[in-house]
């Protein structure tokens, strides 16, 4: 089946429970539709001009869902709402944070620019890049990753952005709509899956190629570390992803089984060696390898550096000076990572002057000490 033809298949996202506490959530979208959880007090009069600013809408949401009385809505059902009903204003995405090569529609992307619909950004070996939408969704892209921004909009009046990425081949980390107010739409697309999330922390990637091109490597995984998300292939229908579970594709879409996220590795404190740092972890039972990265904050989204080993130990250093933080996952026999564990490290030594401070360069940068 052609990308076109299941592309529709995206995220029918679950809440995990409906009790009397449940809030109102957005709850993603399932091809053309926009879908929305019910709560008390809700009406399709009051749904209709909340997010078609007409509530004359209400008769077309009636029919659409089937709803029997517009004022007595079931609590917690799923209602679906046509995208083409809503309304829609362009959008940008914000680089928050950018290292190494990184280049957009071919140029050098600098830190703070924004990115619209339709732009192609490619991370080079070395290079990382974050972007923050309206709703502060974040989307971390690591090294030898190309995304195309091919959708980026935010719903009038509801804070709630819809957007598509589409990754020819590479990896991103996402942590979608991270004040819990809901998402319109948020799908990552690979030549053979889409993932569509839910206030979700999530890992897709793509080994690039595509049933066409006769790669034997292609593929996809996505991995869920919270909350939940749908995995459609051109080989199935689709799969709903629960907290700390992933799954892989075949180059023909077909998914190789959902499966537990590998736990966190149990680390233990990195000590200073020569270069940078050292750090023993025990292993993990079903581990093939490890990813090793270093962030410049806690939550692991400012990426500088990555690196795969087979076993304990890792070695890192960072580059500048400061408090960094090491990330290390197991990865499993069919290349989905597990949980991560961290710690916190020291950078880069900077020089001081007699008063304490540190000794800036004409460039404003700071003098760091050669290593260690």
């Amino acid at each position: 089946m052609p990308f076109s033809r299941f592309a529709g298949l995206i995220s029918l996202v679950f809440a995990l429970a409906f009790g009397p506490s449940a809030t109102a959530q957005p709850a993603g979208a399932k091809g053309d539709d926009f879908l929305y959880r019910v709560r008390s007090g809700d009406t399709l009069i009051g749904l209709a001009q909340r997010y078609t600013l007409h509530d004359s809408n209400w008769k077309a949401l009636q029919e659409l869902n089937g709803v029997d009385d517009p004022y007595r809505l079931q609590i917690a059902r799923l209602l679906r709402i046509p995208f083409s009903m809503i309304p829609v204003r362009a959008a940008t995405a914000e680089v928050t944070h950018v290292a190494g090569e990184v280049t957009i529609d071919g140029r050098e992307l600098p830190f703070a620019a924004q990115v619209s619909e339709g732009q192609k950004i490619q991370t080079g070996a070395n290079g990382y890049v974050v972007l923050q939408l309206s709703d502060q969704s974040v989307v971390t892209v690591p090294p030898s990753t190309t995304l195309v921004i091919k959708r980026i909009r935010e719903f009038q009046g509801t804070g709630l952005t819809d957007s598509i990425f589409e990754m020819e081949t590479g990896s991103v980390e996402t942590q979608v709509a991270p004040q819990e107010t809901g998402v319109g739409r948020f799908e990552v697309r690979t030549p053979v899956s889409v993932t569509g999330v839910r206030g979700t922390r999530m890992r897709v990637h793509a080994d690039g190629g595509s049933r066409s091109s006769g790669s034997r490597s292609s593929g996809s995984r996505s991995e869920v570390v919270s909350g939940m998300a749908g995995v459609a292939g051109a080989g199935a229908g689709e799969l709903i992803l629960r907290e700390r579970q992933g799954v892989a594709m075949d180059r023909d879409g077909k998914s190789l089984g959902v499966r537990p996220l590998l736990p966190a590795p149990k680390l233990l404190q990195p000590v200073r060696a020569a270069g940078g740092w050292s750090m023993e972890f025990e292993p993990v039972a079903g581990a093939s390898a490890y990813l090793v990265s270093v962030a410049r904050d806690e939550s692991g989204a400012q990426l500088v550096s990555q690196q795969r080993i087979q076993a304990p130990p890792a070695h890192f250093s960072a580059s500048a000076a400061g408090t960094h933080y090491v990330f290390v996952r197991a990865i499993d026999d069919a290349g989905i990572g597990g949980v991560d564990a961290s710690a916190s490290f020291e950078g880069a030594y900077v020089l001081m002057d007699g008063s304490g401070n540190a000794v800036s360069t004409l460039g404003g940068g700071m003098v760091l000490v050669a290593d260690y």
